[in-house]
């Protein structure tokens, strides 16, 4: 069962309560013909009027009232009895006066209530309102049960116009009937006249003194968002945050400042949940982390990330060891970047992962490390910056002195159009000349003190 209807469940329970009182009391009334006791004749009974029980009427109802609801301790309700009772009385339906009928008729409805017979219900209370003589309060009291009974059934359009009627003949507002008429509303999307009921109910609740459950500032603000009006609902979610402090509406408070287009905000807020414990999932701590590092904050991003993996919140897997290691990479951490992207390249092998690797090892002037990660990447082929690895590779090489194969490096990235590698084909070329002649000085000189 939906959230509204089991809202409209709980209402309609309550009104039962209420009609019950309501009938039992009605049924105390003094009949209409009762008389003093006397030692003189009986005098005929008065015309029958109606709005009165008469004593035979009386006699009935105060046993089905007996029979629903023992006034002695210990025994239980008979309702198959009561039931009983009022057909018979029901047998002579057309001999009872209107408030007789009426009473009889409130009677059934608590009977048809009490064993959850709701159409027999809803058709008592349709009946109930055929009455040409019934009372106004009867007549508002039957109104309002029967709108909500519509409602629980998902009948919303009967209970709207059945509860717009109740308002039209009644002389003052209930807070009941407005909250039903918003959850019919909002059934029917008229978020409009929803919220507008809605608020009314509120304004009702708050006018004496009883709490707003969170499920209503909840079902508000559905209806603000389903409108993009995310200014209200921003408000609305403030409120519940200071109100309820549950880890849902701070989430809700960074989604709606993400549709306001408040990033800075968003992430305040989401960070702020992170701190309170309320993250979830590890689309969250993804969608956290990564917001961080893309406000240059990304050692506070990797931390956030790390910590959900940690907790087993966000898998240990390669997509996720991935942004790992490009978070550590945008940090400049190369050193601490080494342990994830050397468990990236065990999970998923691939050109990628092995280019992450030799990137940090060359930040991290190891160059050996860089130059077997580099030709690793490059030999399982598919990178988009093949070009960037040559170049990144004939780097190392020139480092290790290997400068034949660091020229052969630079001229395939010069071949693939990267930016400055013939600028560094020449530095290999002249670094080689360089380095040869240094040898071969070194080699003379050797020679020298050796003659």
């Amino acid at each position: 069962m939906s959230a509204p209807k089991t809202i409209l469940r709980s209402v309609l329970m309550a009104a039962m309560v209420i009609s019950a009182s309501t009938a039992g009391q009605m049924m105390f009334s003094a009949p209409a013909y009762a008389q003093e006791e006397d030692d003189g004749p009986r005098q005929p009974p008065p015309t029958r009027r109606s709005d009165t029980l008469s004593d035979r009427v009386y006699r009935v109802i105060a046993e089905v009232q007996e029979l629903m609801n023992p006034t002695e301790e210990g025994v239980e309700p008979d309702l198959e009895a009561a039931k009983e009772e009022l057909d018979e009385l029901n047998e002579r339906y057309d001999s009872l006066n209107d408030f007789e009928k009426a009473t009889m008729l409130n009677f059934y409805t608590n009977y048809y209530l009490g064993v959850d017979d709701i159409t027999n219900a809803l058709r008592i209370f349709e009946q109930i309102l055929t009455i040409e003589g019934l009372r106004p309060e009867q007549r508002l009291r039957s109104l309002q049960s029967l709108g909500q009974l519509y409602a629980s059934e998902e009948r919303f359009e009967d209970a709207i116009r059945t509860l717009e009627e109740w308002r039209s003949l009644s002389e003052t507002e209930n807070a009941t009937v407005f909250n039903v008429l918003a959850l019919s509303h909002y059934n029917l999307q008229n978020y409009e006249a929803a919220i507008t009921n809605l608020l009314a109910y509120m304004d009702m609740l708050r006018a004496e003194g009883r709490e707003i459950a969170r499920n209503i500032y909840s079902l508000l603000n559905v209806m603000y968002i389903e409108r993009e009006d995310y200014a209200n609902a921003l408000e609305v979610t403030k409120t519940m945050v200071g109100l309820f402090d549950e880890g849902s509406d701070w989430r809700n408070l960074a989604a709606i400042y993400g549709f306001l287009d408040d990033d800075a905000k968003r992430i305040q807020t989401m960070e702020l949940a992170y701190v309170k414990g309320y993250l979830q999932s590890e689309g969250e701590f993804m969608n956290l982390a990564q917001s961080l590092a893309g406000l240059d904050a990304p050692m506070r991003g990797i931390e956030i990330l790390e910590d959900g993996m940690d907790q087993g919140i966000v898998e240990v897997t390669g997509d996720n060891l991935r942004r790992l290691t490009q978070m550590y990479i945008v940090a400049s951490e190369f050193a601490a970047a080494v342990e994830p992207a050397e468990r990236l390249v065990e999970i998923v092998d691939d050109a990628e992962a092995w280019d992450y690797l030799g990137y940090i090892h060359l930040m991290n002037r190891d160059y050996e490390g860089a130059v077997t990660a580099m030709q690793t990447a490059l030999n399982k082929g598919g990178l988009e910056n093949a070009g960037e690895v040559q170049l990144s590779l004939a780097r190392a090489l020139v480092e290790l002195d290997r400068f034949d194969e660091a020229l052969t490096a630079a001229q395939r990235a010069r071949d693939l159009g990267t930016n400055n590698a013939g600028q560094f084909v020449s530095f290999v070329e002249s670094s080689k000349a360089r380095h040869e002649a240094l040898q071969q000085r070194k080699q003379e000189a050797i020679e020298y003190y050796r003659s």
